[in-house]
């Protein structure tokens, strides 16, 4: 809790789930040529996962936290639960991505289809180590009634969450096209401070939203006594337009998942692989840490 609320540093998101592998696979060089099987195309998102978690960079001194998928939570690293290797062994607090996915469209939102046996995964993951959770939903258009109803669906996910102990990442994505996103933003931010209004005070979220397009839009958000953390999604920027971002909204911290792994490869050697990926965590970083600096001033 101490370093996920105070820790300098940012979340790396290592949650690619299945209907995201194959293009994560594709990015890191491994075409569906490859495999055959879901079986087999998990296997080598985990040995690409493996090959992230074990380099000399990924560590606590710079990733506070890291959010897995079921898959990897069910898995190990060498002789380790994937979970129990992160903290123990990394100083990285693990997380791990409940939803199942989307909804069609409706009033400008993409709400989360139903998490089927929600109670036992969250026991799973208790048993498991993890400290949080996380679910993403998408807000395309500044339409006030669907961005009323992806918060409340949040925060009533939320409630579950939290009953099993877990922290949960609130996660209403603000699809980075929209048109009319800065006005999205000030509904949202709207919706989700009538929400953290309603939880007691022991009741703590982390909030994972798209970088503003106003600078600090989310600053109420950041002071509110019921969030331990704001983390920025990436959503399709290039990490240098991101970590600009970034460094521009005080109190913000990273949560990157594309932007983390950019320029990495299946072929690159150990040497050429670990080089690149200490190059990206020191540029998250240091974005991370400027806002957690501004923050101060």
């Amino acid at each position: 809790m101490d370093q996920i609320s105070t820790g300098q540093g940012f979340i790396a998101a290592l949650d690619q789930s299945g209907g995201s592998s194959p293009k994560a696979l594709a990015e890191y060089g491994i075409s569906t040529n490859a495999y055959q099987s879901d079986a087999e195309m998990f296997t080598l998102i985990h040995e690409m996962r493996c090959r992230l978690m074990t380099a000399p960079a990924f560590d606590g001194r710079k990733i506070i936290g890291a959010i897995l998928f079921e898959d990897t939570m069910m898995r190990q690293v060498g002789e380790i639960s994937v979970a129990d290797y992160l903290w123990s062994t990394r100083n990285v607090v693990p997380f791990l991505k409940i939803d199942k996915g989307l909804e069609e469209a409706q009033n400008g939102v993409q709400i989360l289809k139903p998490i089927p046996g929600l109670d036992a995964l969250l026991r799973r993951a208790t048993d498991a180590g993890i400290f949080g959770t996380k679910m993403r939903s998408v807000i395309h258009s500044a339409n006030a009634k669907g961005i009323a109803a992806i918060v409340a669906q949040q925060f009533d996910v939320a409630l579950t969450i939290l009953k099993h102990g877990l922290i949960p990442i609130i996660e209403p994505e603000i699809n980075i096209q929209s048109a009319d996103k800065a006005a999205s933003e000030t509904l949202l931010c709207d919706e989700i401070l009538t929400q953290l209004d309603r939880l007691n005070a022991d009741q703590s979220v982390i909030l994972k939203l798209t970088l503003p397009e106003v600078n600090n839009s989310y600053a109420p958000l950041i002071a509110h006594q019921n969030v331990l953390r704001v983390v920025a999604l990436s959503g399709g920027y290039t990490r240098p337009i991101a970590n600009q971002r970034l460094r521009q909204n005080a109190g913000m911290i990273a949560s990157f998942s594309r932007a983390l792994l950019d320029g990495l490869s299946a072929a690159q050697t150990d040497a050429e692989f670990n080089q690149r990926l200490s190059q990206s965590i020191q540029e998250i970083y240091d974005a991370s840490v400027a806002g957690e600096d501004a923050s101060l001033c």
